[in-house]
């Protein structure tokens, strides 16, 4: 009994990814081909196969339909941030994070991913809304990797500025290889971009230890 009870459970939640999966790619693809303007909740929903309640269940708007795998980034990124040694100091966790999301993310069946994100990415510019809704997940996904690095280190993130300060360093060359990714014109150029920004960061940082070294 609770055998069929668990299949059937499991069920449901593979029919609830895949509509939510239908729903977000929908959303998507009607955004570039008519701009977030154009779109319609009634749009999203038949382009899908589902009913706007269906759609209204799993969603609070259309911009967060469109944004919902970078929602999902941000999550699996803290999932991966947890899983670090706690031997490793604070902006090496996030760094070696960062990879073990790329790796799992974007390797292998889930390459495609990359040109879906690289896309959203370039439209940025051209739709404020989304890319204040982007900001929010955003904002909202480097609070909980604060708090996941003050648990590392067994402190307050308020009165500790070190897990704030990693974050800030981490999450801003994260940020600017997205930005330098969206301008270029190969979509796999991610995790090279990723590497050379913080290999940039431990540069300055190793300028600065030295301008502050006595002579």
């Amino acid at each position: 009994m609770g055998g069929d009870d668990e299949v059937d459970l499991d069920g449901r939640r593979l029919r609830t990814r895949r509509s939510r999966a239908a729903m977000s790619a929908a959303a998507f693809d009607l955004l570039t081909e008519r701009g977030l303007g154009s779109v319609a909740v009634e749009d999203i929903a038949v382009r899908a196969g589902v009913t706007r309640r269906t759609f209204s269940r799993h969603f609070a708007s259309i911009e967060e339909a469109v944004l919902a795998d970078l929602d999902q980034d941000v999550h699996l990124f803290n999932e991966a941030l947890c899983r670090r040694p706690l031997s490793e100091p604070p902006l090496i966790a996030y760094r070696h994070a960062v990879r073990d999301w790329l790796k799992v993310e974007y390797g292998g069946p889930r390459a495609d991913l990359f040109v879906r994100r690289w896309a959203l990415f370039q439209r940025f510019d051209d739709e404020p809304a989304l890319y204040a809704s982007y900001q929010r997940i955003r904002q909202e996904g480097q609070q909980e990797s604060v708090r996941i690095i003050a648990a590392r280190l067994g402190t307050d993130p308020v009165a500790d500025l070190r897990p704030a300060a990693a974050v800030a360093a981490g999450s801003g060359m994260l940020i600017a290889a997205l930005q330098a990714w969206a301008l270029g014109t190969d979509p796999g150029s991610l995790p090279e971009l990723i590497e050379a920004f913080f290999d940039t960061l431990a540069g300055l940082i190793t300028d600065i230890h030295h301008e502050e070294s006595p002579s």
